[in-house]
């Protein structure tokens, strides 16, 4: 076995010259009193084909007979050669001594020593590379990185080492070896990948890497072309700053290598089988990515910064400030067209990562490209600051290897200006770069300077070739600066005045690379200034024009969303399509639904829910919560609508209710009943333990692919806090910004159980403080037909808005909270309002209480108990749009009518009172009742959402029951506890 058939990485990793050589010297003598490892990585070593076999126990010969001499080179004697002039024969050579072991064992030695050398540069070359501009960062030559540590002194530098092929030697000098080894890890361009446990990605990037012929080249007219990328991304920032002198732009003055380098990702990306590129990135660089990237019309970018609208002002919304806005072109490199898209961003930075990745993950779904992750690819741009700090970051690193969420990879590009607004790296995060995250999902890590365009877009190939080939993240850091401050109204002296001492001085990027180009002859500077000319004039002339720029269309339901369109009725007109189901359709989905293959041995108590769900399609009534659900999914799937629900533990569900994966109790492999209908896709993932990163993955799918039902499940309602920005800065608000529309569902248990403040409220009011322009639906039901309909509606009608549901606990296996089967059936539909089945007839009600969600049982159970047969009660299903009209005419019904009651189980500064109070009095005032205003009947107002005692929970339970009813409160608790 030769030596190149060992990793000496893996074997010598982390060992120091001296113990290899002990260790040598131990086999030398016995080798079976050495690690097989080790003994297998010297016994290869000796043998190696490809290098000299220092010792054997043949060689040298012992023997010194005249034919044994005759074969032995060592031992030749060749014939003297007369002396000139006819002189006596000069002398013969001495014969060579034979090579001793301790001259072997320090050629081995040295050829360990060698190859521990290179192994540390492999490691941590990096940390000795050319990366920052400025010249800021202190990079000392680590001691390990020198030729003495290893061992090899000055005079030991020029001998020749055995390296077997190693870096392209078989052998070489120290100097030599270090030399390349320098070029290779040191220069502009830094690489980390040691940390990788897969050996084929390791031996990739060092193919890549190492070598004499390694060097980055570009041809003549690549140089010229990132030199003029180069240029028009700085001219493009010049001529801002001289056009809006002092408006923010957040510009990329100093990393304008960026420009070039995604250049490089389309057009590599396009030879290499991209066909669409997503693209996420905060505000740093976006208005530069938007006209040299993106394409995106500058007149469009000067008539916004003009105050203008890129929409037509029919179109409403509020609009966003110009550096968050997205857009979406085509581009052609070597004719392979791309698609590309950059996903709209609020401030907060990182937000958009999750998006981008969701809605990648949905266009690779839609073009079959799940398998080989090759056509559609992720680019997510970062700040170096918000990289190291952001955990969204992480949550979505972690995406990178799991079950329906992996795109395949995802190239990041952090643009490291090595200051976060006033903060410096030191105090910034506890790493030594910002990339360190990405490590622990063994990411490879290039590091390069900024001011070297061609190790940027170098790197960038680099990316894209692993990318393509093994389909995981990679990261690019690019060490580069911000020649202004965090905008460009800020004065960063302030904080960072060493700094900005030296950028004041610092030339640009185009000026830095154009003089190189220069001394290599590649152009002149006429050629520059005839560029520079060119691109002014074509900036003034689209200046110019949009100054008269006027939208004509909007640009958000086109492509996959062809087909559908905003609503064309109010928010609170009643918007309801038929979504029941044929008996047939339904005969069928119940056989699915209850059928257990002979290959699947189901848990004992789910056979018994089978079992009940089999009578349920037997009888026609009962159906519970999770039927009803499993029922609106099966029917939109036939109908070729795709489904995905994903969330912690949705698989089984947290209540241990859902059941849509049957988990074999012999081997494990599992059975999704629904995948097994014809015409749509279903998918139910247990999720990531994450909020904010797994929600924005599903919004972003859901932006993707209209026609799937996407739902996101919170374990419990309250999880949903975690993913608050998601919420408040994409879902509520989204379309409005943006005109981007998006149908995710969001399912959140909700309801007091007496289970503690933690697990009892999806904070209902923080969506309905949100709820305003018909932005979003909120809704409450307490059927499982009416959360049937709810979600088929969301898919049946010709427009999408995000709809968020607060699900039950307790209700699904409430007695009461069920459904027959016509329910589902013929053409019914979603209901906002539901009445009460046992309510006092309308002539006859003189209390309505309106109320939502799982409190309505409470008072039907206590009202009923009681025996009141002056009171009704109307279950609102839908709180936002409101629905104010059917409410009112109700009212109108009840020509006794003394009292409206709004009871509800949360404290009065939560759940829904302050928003439907005065929904409510203006629904009354609408149909002039003489009841002017509804009463609040709940819990008083609390700083917690509830409580953790259970006595105090039914007390507080059993007092707004009797309070929404006029009952005894005594009476009502004692009833509730008795219960």
């Amino acid at each position: 076995m030769g030596y190149e058939g060992q990793d000496f990485s893996d074997i010598a990793a982390g060992v120091s010259p001296a113990f290899v050589e002990t260790l040598y010297a131990k086999f030398t003598a016995n080798p079976a009193s050495v690690e097989s490892g080790w003994r297998t990585f010297f016994e290869g070593l000796e043998g190696s084909a490809q290098g000299p076999s220092w010792e054997s126990a043949r060689w040298p010969l012992t023997t010194t007979d005249d034919l044994t001499a005759a074969l032995d080179p060592t031992q030749m004697e060749p014939a003297p050669k007369p002396a000139k002039g006819g002189g006596k024969p000069a002398p013969a050579a001495a014969a060579p001594a034979p090579v001793s072991k301790d001259e072997i064992a320090k050629a081995a030695a040295d050829a360990i020593r060698a190859q521990l050398l290179i192994r540390t540069y492999r490691v941590r070359g990096h940390l000795a590379a050319n990366l920052d501009p400025l010249g800021l960062s202190k990079r000392e030559m680590p001691e390990d990185l020198k030729t003495e540590y290893h061992g090899f002194s000055d005079a030991d530098i020029d001998r020749k080492v055995y390296l077997g092929g190693t870096m392209g030697f078989e052998w070489a000098t120290i100097r030599e070896l270090v030399d390349t080894l320098r070029k290779n890890y040191c220069g502009n361009v830094g690489l980390e990948y040691m940390h990788i446990a897969d050996v084929e990605e390791r031996r990739f990037l060092q193919e890549r890497m190492e070598g004499q012929d390694k060097a980055i080249e570009f041809s003549v007219d690549g140089k010229k072309a990132i030199l003029n990328k180069v240029i028009e991304a700085e001219q493009w920032e010049k001529f801002l700053g001289k056009k809006y002198v002092g408006t923010k732009r957040f510009g990329l003055d100093g990393g304008e290598s960026m420009i070039p380098a995604l250049e490089s990702v389309i057009k590599y990306g396009g030879q290499m089988g991209v066909r669409e590129i997503v693209i996420g990135m905060a505000h740093r660089g976006r208005l530069n990515v938007l006209a040299n990237v993106m394409a995106k019309p500058l007149r469009v970018i000067f008539h916004e910064f003009a105050g203008g609208s890129a929409n037509p002002d029919d179109i409403g919304g509020s609009g966003d400030v110009k550096y968050h806005l997205g857009t979406s072109t085509d581009r052609e490199f070597d004719g392979h067209k791309v698609h590309m898209s950059l996903v709209a961003n609020p401030s907060h930075l990182e937000a958009a990562d999750p998006v981008v990745l969701g809605k990648t993950r949905a266009i690779q779904t839609l073009n079959n490209d799940l398998k080989d992750h090759v056509a559609s690819l992720p680019v997510l741009i970062h700040g170096d600051a918000a990289f190291a700090g952001q955990g969204i970051v992480w949550e979505c690193l972690g995406f990178s290897g799991i079950r329906g969420y992996n795109t395949g990879g995802c190239v990041h590009f952090i643009i490291n200006n090595q200051v976060g607004f006033t903060t410096s790296p030191q105090f910034a995060r506890s790493s030594p770069y910002p990339s360190d995250v990405a490590k622990g999902v063994q990411a490879p890590v290039f590091h390069v300077n900024g001011d070297d365009p061609e190790a940027v877009t170098f790197a960038t190939k680099m990316a894209m070739e692993f990318r393509q080939k093994f389909h995981r993240d990679i990261v690019i850091d690019m060490w580069c600066y911000r020649r202004f401050g965090h905008n460009e109204g800020d004065e960063p002296s302030f904080t960072q005045p060493l700094m900005y001492d030296i950028i004041r001085k610092h030339p640009g990027v185009s000026s830095v690379y154009g003089n190189r180009l220069i001394k290599e002859g590649v152009i002149d500077q006429p050629w520059i200034d005839e560029n520079v000319k060119q691109l002014t004039l074509r900036l003034e002339g689209e200046f110019e024009a949009g100054a008269s720029y006027k939208p004509n269309k909007a640009d958000w339901f086109g492509g996959r969303w062809t087909g559908l369109s905003a609503p064309t009725d109010g928010a609170s007109a009643r918007r309801n399509v038929e979504t029941g189901l044929s008996q047939k359709l339904f005969d069928s989905l119940g056989r699915t639904l209850t059928t257990v293959p002979e290959s699947v041995k189901i848990h004992k108590t789910l056979a018994r829910v089978l079992d009940a769900k089999r009578e349920m399609f037997k009888s026609g009534k009962g159906f519970d919560w999770a039927t009803g659900e499993a029922l609106a999914f099966g029917g939109l799937l036939s109908e070729g609508y795709g489904v995905r629900l994903s969330g912690q533990d949705s698989g089984r569900g947290t209540f241990s209710q859902r059941h849509a994966v049957w988990v074999d109790q012999t081997d494990e492999h599992k059975y999704v009943p629904l995948q097994e209908i014809e015409h749509g896709n279903f998918e139910v993932l247990d999720s990531p333990l994450s909020e904010y990163g797994v929600l924005g993955f599903e919004y972003g799918y859901a932006l993707a692919d209209p026609k799937t039902l996407v739902l996101w499940e919170a374990q419990f309602g309250d999880f949903v806090n975690g993913a608050q920005i998601m919420i408040d800065q994409f879902i509520t608000s989204g379309e409005s910004k943006w005109l981007r529309a998006n149908g995710l569902v969001m399912l959140l248990p909700h309801g007091y159980e007496g289970q503690g403040p933690e697990h009892s409220s999806a904070r209902p009011e923080r969506f309905l403080q949100s709820c305003a322009d018909d932005n979003i639906q909120v809704a409450n039901c307490t059927s499982p037909a009416n959360y049937f309909h709810l979600l088929r509606r969301q898919m049946h009608r010709n427009f999408r808005k995000p709809l968020i549901v607060m699900t039950p606990k307790s209700l699904l296996r409430h007695k009461l909270a069920v459904s027959n089967a016509e329910d589902f059936q013929g053409d019914s539909h979603f209901r906002r309002l539901l009445s009460d089945t046992n309510g006092a007839a309308d002539v006859d009600t003189k209390r309505l209480v309106l109320c939502t969600g799982k409190v309505a049982y409470d008072l039907i159970e206590a009202r009923d108990a009681a025996g009141d047969t002056d009171t009704q009660i109307v279950r609102v299903e839908q709180l936002y749009p409101f629905p104010g009209n059917p409410i009112a005419e109700r009212v109108a019904k009840m020509p006794n009518l003394e009292e409206i009651v709004w009871a509800q189980e949360e404290p009065k500064n939560n759940g829904y009172w302050f928003f439907v109070e005065p929904l409510i009095e203006e629904a009354l005032a609408s149909v002039n009742s003489p009841v002017k205003r509804a009463r609040y009947a709940g819990r008083s107002a609390s700083a917690s959402p509830a409580t953790g005692l259970m006595k105090r929970h039914q007390a507080e339970q059993g007092a707004l029951v009797a309070d929404a009813l006029g009952h005894s409160v005594r009476d009502e608790i004692r009833r509730t506890r008795a219960s």
